[in-house]
């Protein structure tokens, strides 16, 4: 019998949380959507996995045995996953770099020539991923190491040597009031209309929102946004600000948006990840001592 991995990823979730609202708002899919994807489930194994009542899912015997079989089932999946892309990469002689945004600022251009330098018989190349998949296709097994922001979710699962880190700032629009301050009170902003990062990229993208440095204020979300192109046209065009690594005001300067450092948010971190299976991997590790010889305080 074959079963989708996406049914049983859904069902591990209402398992853990016992609730179809709270899974469905971690797997950012509606109640009903998720329910249907439950029965479908069930239909196909031909048993009764929860049983449903006021108080939640309570699993019954044969869904608790398919509870304590499922995380590591998907841990094996995305293993195998992971080595199969990997190595049709090594195959090639290609290692796939992710990365978000401006990767590693300045240091990237350094940091691939160092490394082409060390291995010429290797092809680094450069992925840009969008921003709601924060790994930059690393945890997906679509990427061999990763240039990322810090923090990032599921940071512990990977392996992540910090670079630098540097300061977050505001972007704004250039007819916002606040464009023509020199430096911008983060308090003062607590009450803008935000753009965001898609939900599903999680507690990301409320790094990027400073939801816990508002002493508990809400954040107003003007619009969503999943590329840099995206995102500037949405502040251009006064939909709302944005918190944004001091680099932005270098790597995407544009008509309509201006860049003013923020007082009173804690910095961003660069950093390079890689999978814990790559530890000795020489490729991969030249390719992070590479970044760490060129990282900047």
């Amino acid at each position: 019998m074959d079963v989708d991995t996406r049914l049983l990823r859904y069902f591990g979730t209402v398992a853990e949380e016992g609730n179809l609202t709270r899974a469905a708002a971690r797997l950012y899919v509606s109640q009903p959507a998720l329910t249907k994807q439950i029965k479908q489930l069930e239909t196909q194994l031909d048993v009764r996995l929860f049983t449903r009542s006021r108080s939640g899912m309570a699993l019954t015997e044969p869904g608790r045995a398919l509870a304590e079989r499922v995380p590591a089932l998907l841990a094996a999946w995305e293993e195998a996953l992971r080595e199969t892309k990997s190595a049709a990469g090594r195959s090639a002689r290609v290692l796939r770099i992710g990365f978000l945004g401006s990767a590693a600022n300045e240091a990237t251009q350094q940091i691939i020539g160092t490394f082409t330098g060390r291995r010429p018989d290797w092809r680094p190349e450069m992925r840009q991923a969008p921003w709601s998949d924060p790994t930059a296709g690393l945890s997906a097994g679509d990427a061999d190491v990763a240039l990322l922001r810090l923090p990032f979710p599921g940071q512990d699962d990977l392996r992540v040597a910090e670079l630098f880190t540097e300061p977050r700032w505001v972007a704004l629009p250039s007819r916002h009031p606040l464009a023509a301050s020199a430096r911008v009170s983060w308090r003062r902003l607590w009450d803008e209309p935000f753009v965001a990062a898609p939900p599903e990229s999680g507690w990301w993208r409320e790094f990027w929102l400073a939801s816990d440095e508002r002493e508990g204020r809400p954040v107003r979300v003007g619009a969503v946004t999943d590329q840099p192109d995206e995102w500037l046209s949405a502040i251009a065009n006064g939909y709302g600000v944005a918190l944004a690594p001091e680099s932005a005001a270098r790597f995407y300067a544009r008509p309509g948006v201006v860049y003013r450092p923020v007082d009173g948010v804690s910095p961003s971190g660069v950093g390079v990840a890689w999978s814990p299976g790559d530890d000795a991997d020489p490729v991969v590790q030249d390719f992070v001592r590479c970044c760490l010889e060129h990282a900047t305080a």
